[in-house]
């Protein structure tokens, strides 16, 4: 056996834990420096750039490495959802901080429900399961209902996964699951520092979902997304992609039955039956036409 055979089998195992691990290791020395963005920005990049040579190293799937002329839109479709959205997160979670300091003596409008006393720990683990409810049912009824699936058909689209298209989302998805998974976390009062470990565990999971990295992940499938569990959800067959709906934990897929993890290799046939525009915009544009709509949809324009 070649000496290097070991080395992938070990990565195998320990590249899921190692990336989410060091990770949010990282975050905290980030969101402890006096420029928290910036450094945070260097750690998920850092995080990207080891996924990206590992997906080189053991793919899951070599195939999946052969371009597929939609890069460029990956990752515009990411720098708008993933880096605009996030400002907007930012600023919308302290929004509320400073609208209750300026109301409170007016009114008796306060944000004090939250459980700011117990450790950070236990906060972001209350956040991560509060915002999960919201991305979960957003998630399932972007698949169960045409009206969403139209915005969401984007992000199932690829024909391969890994880490680029990550944030392949239609802006409109995105603000609908942004408003059902955070909008409770407002009204509960949540500080801000909280929102930044929701933003640093969404991202990192998410970057690990659709890696192209042979990961055996075990137990964690019981817990996070992971990137065997999000294989299937792209499934093209319909009894395997409308499951595993979970962003970043299954809790709620375990407990409504869309949980879906046979004892068999993840699909590598994935994508959807319908056509997406080709190009950055046409494909922004694409869920507000008719035409567009029956594309997405795989239906034939009417007269044919």
């Amino acid at each position: 056996m070649s000496k290097i055979e070991p080395v992938k089998r070990v990565l195998s195992y320990c590249s899921w834990p190692l990336v989410f691990f060091s990770g949010l290791t990282g975050s905290y020395f980030s969101f402890s420096s006096d420029h928290p963005m910036v450094a945070f920005s260097a750690v998920y990049l850092s995080a990207i750039a080891v996924l990206f040579g590992l997906e080189r190293y053991i793919p899951y799937e070599g195939r999946w490495l052969q371009p597929d002329g939609e890069t460029a839109n990956d990752i515009a479709h990411t720098l708008l959802t993933k880096g605009l959205l996030e400002i907007a997160t930012l600023l919308a979670a302290i929004f509320p901080m400073l609208a209750a300091s300026v109301l409170q003596p007016l009114a008796t409008l306060q944000f004090s429900l939250w459980p700011s006393a117990l450790p950070m720990i236990i906060q972001i683990v209350l956040a991560v399961t509060i915002a999960e409810f919201g991305l979960y049912w957003s998630h399932r009824i972007a698949h169960e209902k045409l009206f969403f699936w139209r915005f969401h058909a984007l992000h199932h689209s690829v024909t391969r996964l890994w880490v680029v298209n990550t944030g392949r989302f239609h802006v409109v998805d995105s603000l609908f699951k942004l408003t059902l998974s955070q909008i409770p976390l407002y009204l509960l009062g949540a500080p801000l520092q909280v929102f930044w470990w929701l933003a640093a565990v969404t991202a990192f999971i998410g970057i690990l979902t659709h890696c192209n990295v042979d990961m055996k992940t075990g137990p964690f499938d019981f817990v996070f997304s992971t990137p065997r569990l999000h294989r299937w959800h792209h499934s093209q067959e319909i009894r395997e992609g409308n499951t595993n709906y979970g962003e970043n934990i299954v809790v709620f897929d375990l407990l409504f039955g869309t949980y879906f993890n046979p004892d068999r290799p993840s699909s590598t046939d994935i994508g959807i039956k319908g056509q997406i525009a080709r190009g950055f915009l046409p494909q922004l544009a694409q869920p507000f036409t008719k035409e567009g709509v029956r594309q997405i949809l795989g239906r034939r324009p009417k007269g044919n």
